[in-house]
């Protein structure tokens, strides 16, 4: 595949923004192992190589078994996964194709697991991972997938 080009350099603005909203959702009070199955699940949804080799090597930093990583995009076949974490999976499959829209079922599921703040935040936590497969996919990022380390991996 032909490289694309260093986001931040070309456009710095692009990636300060974005730089801004992950900031965000990464201190928000959701679990960090949370935020790393529904990035996962967007990215395996969206098709990002580079993102799903990333969230699935962060998830791992955090203890995640390579169990549930691998059942991320069939999770509703495994036991593997907590109500709240199938809630927060099948909202962020709701809002990565909200072209089907959201039914009131789908909005009452996830409010049965999470407060009106957390799904907020859950929502802008998806659209954030949304966002960055977004760049990533057409500018085919200059670095290789597989390439990815985790911060906690250069100690």
């Amino acid at each position: 595949m032909k490289k694309g080009f260093n986001l931040a350099r070309v456009a710095p603005q692009v990636y300060h923004t974005m730089r801004v909203l992950q900031n965000y959702v990464n201190n928000t009070g959701l679990e960090k192992s949370l935020l790393e199955l529904v990035k996962l699940r967007a990215s395996y949804i969206n098709g990002c190589a580079y993102c799903v080799d990333m969230h699935a090597k962060d998830a791992r930093v955090l203890g995640e078994t390579e169990q549930r990583i691998y059942t991320v995009p069939v999770w509703r076949e495994t036991p593997f996964f907590t109500p709240r974490e199938r809630a927060a999976l099948a909202w962020t499959e709701t809002i990565t194709d909200i072209s089907k829209g959201v039914s009131e079922q789908d909005y009452a599921d996830a409010r049965e697991h999470f407060e009106e703040k957390e799904l907020a935040e859950l929502t802008m936590a998806i659209v954030t991972i949304n966002a960055w497969n977004r760049l990533a996919i057409p500018f085919h990022s200059e670095a290789d997938v597989g390439s990815y380390m985790p911060a906690a991996a250069h100690v």
